[in-house]
């Protein structure tokens, strides 16, 4: 099993909506990097623990836990031109762009961007330093830190 950071913009997909979504699952479109779609792509696979980091408002923060609960297949919305997402140069016998199914594990106490870059025992998290990625890496050491530690505290 293996550890990611999800990114996603809470007033476009958030912790909730992933919550309340049927069967409380949804598949991860709209990934537009080369080095993201090649984690979904090649590296994200069943099982593995997702951590939903809030991105792009007032307080970034890590806010739940998800699984994948498909492994990666094209992104349709590659395909369809009405979609933000369309993508004129991908074709379905040759898609550019993939996506996984994950589903709601744990809502978790936020823990916030400026908590992760003040904490001296988390050192790999690429958050830290290559902010900007989509899907990232995360060690076990930290997921686990993060998840038990943080939300423990206060």
């Amino acid at each position: 099993m293996a550890y990611w950071l999800f990114k996603t913009e809470p007033d476009v997909f958030s912790i909730d909506d992933l919550k309340n979504a049927q069967e409380q699952s949804t598949f991860w479109e709209g990934v537009r990097n080369y080095q993201a779609r090649n984690f979904l792509r090649d590296d994200v696979k069943l099982g593995d623990q997702i951590f939903i980091y809030h991105s792009s408002c007032k307080v970034p923060a890590i806010v739940g836990i998800a699984e994948v609960t498909k492994e990666a297949h094209p992104d349709p919305h590659q395909f369809d031109p009405s979609s933000d997402y369309f993508d004129e140069k991908s074709k379905p016998d040759s898609p550019k762009w993939f996506g996984v199914t994950v589903q709601f594990r744990e809502k978790l106490r936020p823990i916030s961007l400026k908590q992760i870059k003040a904490d001296p025992r988390i050192i790999d998290l690429p958050l830290k330093k290559a902010g900007r990625l989509s899907i990232m890496p995360v060690t076990e050491e930290e997921f686990l830190f993060l998840k038990h530690y943080h939300n423990s505290e206060q």
